[in-house]
C-alpha cells in the first residue's frame, strides 16, 4: 500500500515547506498557476466564463475550487488497485494554500466525514495561507454584468438534468446552468442540449458556465490512473458553489438526480465499491450544505426530484412534447466509449450501451406512448438470449435479482434503502425514500418483461 499526499502550489513564490502527515506518505507537488500566470486544469476556463458575465467570485469560493480539483486529481490519478492494501480504500493526504486558513482549519472534520463517505477513502488536510502575492485569485473584472440568474442548475448533459432545466424554464425561472465535463462526449451532448434548450426558451435569460477540470495522466507520481471516479460530485458541487457565490444573495442550487439513482441500493451483494456511487446521496448532499453554511457561502444544495423516479420526471416533465423530441440529445451511460470495443466497425462510434445500470434506468423511464429514439448498441433487449455471464447481462442479473428479493419480501425495502448510508437527516421522510425505491425498481422490472437472460 502506498499512501498519497497531494501539495497545491500557487506560484514560484508558494514554496513554504509543507511537511506530510503521514509517514511515508508518497508527495506530489501540483502547479495550479500556468505560464500565462492564471489557474491551470480548468479553473481559471470557470473563471473567465463567469468574468464574461461580470460575474466575480469570492476568494473564499475559488480556495474551495482549488481544494475540490486537487482532491480530483486525487481522486483520478491515484490508482485504487495499486495504492490500497485492499484495492479499493485509499490514503490520501490533501494539502492546499488558502486565504483563510482558520476556517478550512475549523471544517476539516467535516470534509473528512463528507469525502470519506462519498469515496470510501480515507482522507487527511492541511490548510497553509497563500503566498502574499497570490491573496487574490479572481480577475478583475472589465465586463458589465450581463447575467442575473435567480438559481444555479447542474446541468451534466444526462436526462435528468435536462428536465430539471426544462421544469425550471418553464416555470419561468432564470437558471445559470453549469457543466463540468471530462471527455469530449459528455462536452459534445451538454452543448447539444443547451442549443435545443436556448432555441426553445428564446424570452429567457440564459447563461451557461462550463469547465473542463482534470489533470494529466502522470500528475501523481508513482500512480496510475482510477476510473472508477467516485469524487466526481465533489467538484460538480465546488463548480456550483463558485457560481452561486458569484451572483451572490441566497442561491438556490438545483442538483436534478431521480430518487433510485440518489438512493443508489446495491442490487446485489456483489455491486460494491465503484458500483455503488454515493454522488447525490441525501447524506453527502446534507454534508455538503453543512460545509457551504459553514464558508457562509450562501447556497444551498436541492434535489427536488428525489422522491420522484427517473420515469415519473419524464412523465411529469413541464414540456413533454420537447423532451420526446430532445431526449436522444442527453448522455446517460455510465461509459458510453464501450462501444470502441464492438465488433462490426458501424457499432464503433460512442453511444449508449444500452445495458448498463444507467441505461437500462433510462430505458425503463422512456418507455411510454412516444418511441424511444436513443441509439443503443444493444437496441433491442428481446432480439435474442442475453448473457448474464458478460458484460451485457450482469446488470441485467443484478436488477433480476433485487426485482425478486423484493417481491419475495416486500417489507426488505425499509431495511434496503438505509444500506447506502444513513438517512439520519430525513426522518421523516422514509416513507418517501422507500416508495421511490420500490417505484424505481418496478420500472425497470416492466423493461424486462419478455426479456430473456441467463448464463451462457
Amino acid at each position: 500500500m502506498t499512501a498519497h499526499t497531494l501539495i497545491s502550489r500557487l506560484g514560484p513564490s508558494d514554496d513554504a515547506p509543507v511537511v506530510p502527515a503521514i509517514p511515508g506518505s508518497q508527495a506530489t507537488e501540483i502547479h495550479f498557476i500556468d505560464g500565462y500566470n492564471h489557474l491551470d486544469f480548468g479553473l481559471g476556463q470557470a473563471l473567465e466564463e463567469l468574468d464574461l458575465l461580470g460575474l466575480t467570485p469570492s476568494e473564499r469560493a475559488i480556495d474551495f475550487a482549488v481544494l475540490a480539483a486537487t482532491v480530483t486529481a486525487a481522486d483520478t490519478r491515484i490508482s485504487r488497485e495499486h495504492s490500497a492494501q485492499d484495492a479499493w480504500t485509499r490514503e490520501i493526504e490533501i494539502c492546499v494554500p488558502v486565504s483563510e486558513p482558520c476556517i478550512w482549519e475549523e471544517a476539516t472534520p467535516l470534509l473528512r466525514t463528507t469525502l470519506d463517505f462519498l469515496s470510501g477513502d480515507k482522507w487527511t488536510f492541511q490548510f497553509r495561507a497563500r503566498p502574499t502575492d497570490r491573496s487574490r485569485l479572481a480577475p478583475i473584472t472589465e465586463h458589465l454584468r450581463t447575467a442575473n440568474p435567480d438559481s444555479v442548475c447542474l446541468f451534466s448533459g444526462g436526462l435528468d438534468s435536462f428536465i430539471g432545466a426544462i421544469d425550471l424554464f418553464s416555470e419561468g425561472a432564470s437558471p445559470l446552468l453549469i457543466s463540468h465535463y471530462w471527455d469530449g462526449i459528455t462536452s459534445q451532448h451538454q452543448r447539444l442540449c443547451a442549443d435545443a434548450l436556448k432555441a426553445r426558451f428564446p424570452g429567457s435569460e440564459f447563461n451557461h458556465v462550463r469547465a473542463h477540470v482534470g489533470f494529466p495522466k502522470n500528475t501523481v507520481d508513482q500512480a496510475s490512473v482510477e476510473d472508477t471516479l467516485r469524487g466526481r460530485s465533489f467538484m460538480f458541487f465546488a463548480l456550483a458553489a463558485l457560481a452561486a457565490d458569484a451572483v451572490g444573495g441566497n442561491m438556490t442550487i438545483h442538483v436534478p438526480e431521480n430518487g433510485l439513482i440518489s438512493l443508489n441500493v446495491p442490487l446485489d451483494p456483489l455491486r460494491i465499491g465503484a458500483l455503488s456511487t454515493r454522488t447525490t446521496h441525501p447524506f453527502y448532499m446534507a454534508r455538503v450544505n453543512e460545509l457551504l453554511d459553514m464558508l457562509d457561502l450562501r447556497s444551498h444544495l436541492l434535489n427536488r426530484y428525489r422522491f420522484q423516479t427517473k420515469g415519473q420526471m419524464v412523465r411529469g416533465c413541464a414540456d413533454d412534447t420537447f423532451l420526446a423530441v430532445n431526449a436522444k440529445l442527453t448522455m446517460s451511460c455510465s461509459s458510453p466509449t464501450k462501444t470502441r470495443f464492438a465488433k462490426e466497425e458501424s457499432q464503433r462510434q460512442p453511444k449508449h450501451c444500452g445495458y448498463c445500470v444507467p441505461c437500462l434506468i433510462r430505458r425503463a423511464s422512456l418507455l411510454g406512448d412516444s418511441p424511444d429514439m436513443t441509439q443503443y448498441q444493444l437496441q433491442d433487449l428481446h432480439a435474442q438470449v442475453i448473457h448474464t455471464d458478460r458484460a451485457e447481462g450482469s446488470h441485467i442479473r443484478s436488477f433480476g435479482l433485487a426485482i425478486s428479493r423484493l417481491r419475495n419480501s416486500p417489507a426488505r425495502a425499509r431495511f434496503d434503502i438505509h444500506r447506502p448510508g444513513p438517512l439520519s437527516d430525513h426522518p421523516n421522510d422514509l416513507q418517501a425514500y422507500h416508495d421511490v425505491y420500490v417505484a424505481g425498481l418496478e420500472e425497470v422490472a416492466d423493461l424486462l418483461v419478455g426479456v430473456q437472460a441467463e448464463p451462457s
